[in-house]
């Protein structure tokens, strides 16, 4: 499985998050297999321009992106990612990349719902 997480640094499981996903200066990758980390990478977000952040499910679903977790998405972008087939997990609180994948390799990370959508995409 492949984890995208934005964030703010090229640190790994050390960067800082993101706080928009589209929007966050890069995207650190985090390969999984069973339940233990396998690969961790980063690449630079290219940016994505236009409404419903299309550009943006395109950059992450170009990445092999199994799946996702932001500390908020809009209602369009998730759409857009489910159509793609990339399951999109919320977590808010977790500072940095490793924290939040310890708790996603735990099960403590749940997908988002549309209803906790940010409204302001």
């Amino acid at each position: 499985m492949r984890v995208v997480i934005p964030t703010s640094t090229p640190d790994g499981l050390l960067a800082k998050r993101g706080a928009h996903f589209g929007k966050a200066p890069f995207y650190v990758i985090v390969d999984i297999e069973g339940n233990e980390i396998k690969d961790v990478g980063f690449v630079k977000n290219p940016g994505h321009a236009g409404g419903a952040c299309g550009n943006a499910v395109e950059n992450i679903k170009s990445l092999g992106a199994d799946a996702l977790i932001v500390a908020g998405i809009g209602a369009r972008p998730l759409m857009g990612f489910r159509e793609a087939g990339i399951k999109v997990y919320f977590d808010n609180v977790s500072p940095t990349v490793g924290e939040v994948i310890e708790k996603f390799l735990r099960g403590e990370v749940e997908e988002i719902k549309p209803e906790n959508t940010c409204g302001l995409h």
